[in-house]
């Protein structure tokens, strides 16, 4: 049984050798694209992360009646060095539907996220929120939209 032991070891270390003799061909398989991207990434990088401000994160739009559609825009800018990509927006439920810039948006530059809230079914205090997932040092932003709801005439 040692003996197998042993000998099974030598045929893996032996395999792990022989698997990496065929480096000479090394360059020739580097994507010269993918290099190119990285170098421009790292330019990117070096001018610093992306910030993101915003007119106000919270939206209160008082009392409405079950079955209104509220509409809000939060407005955002860049105050990073580097352009700030939101990658998705996404509300906490199907009621909330975020709209929002798929460009990058310069440093500097502003932008707009269009939210609408669909109070059907929805009666009584609401605060719904919309996550960004974007390119800044935190990662993920959060956008709120709360009110009442007054519920629809029982008949």
């Amino acid at each position: 049984m040692k003996k197998t032991t042993i000998l099974l070891a030598f045929i893996i270390a032996a395999s792990f050798f022989t698997a990496c003799k065929d480096s000479a061909n090394v360059k020739d398989k580097v994507n010269k694209e993918n290099l190119e991207k990285a170098a421009t990434r790292d330019v990117e990088i070096t001018k610093g992360t992306a910030s993101i401000s915003f007119d106000k994160t919270t939206y209160d739009f008082g009392t409405v009646n079950e079955g209104d559609v509220v509409e809000t825009t939060f407005t955002i800018t860049n105050s990073g060095k580097t352009d700030l990509v939101i990658v998705k927006a996404q509300g906490s439920c199907g009621c909330t539907v975020p709209t929002w810039p798929k460009e990058p948006i310069k440093p500097g530059a502003t932008g707009e996220i269009d939210v609408k809230f669909n109070t059907s079914g929805k009666p009584g205090r609401q605060s719904k929120t919309v996550t960004l997932t974007t390119n800044t040092v935190k990662g993920k932003e959060l956008l709120t939209v709360r009110g009442d709801v007054n519920p629809k005439a029982k008949k």
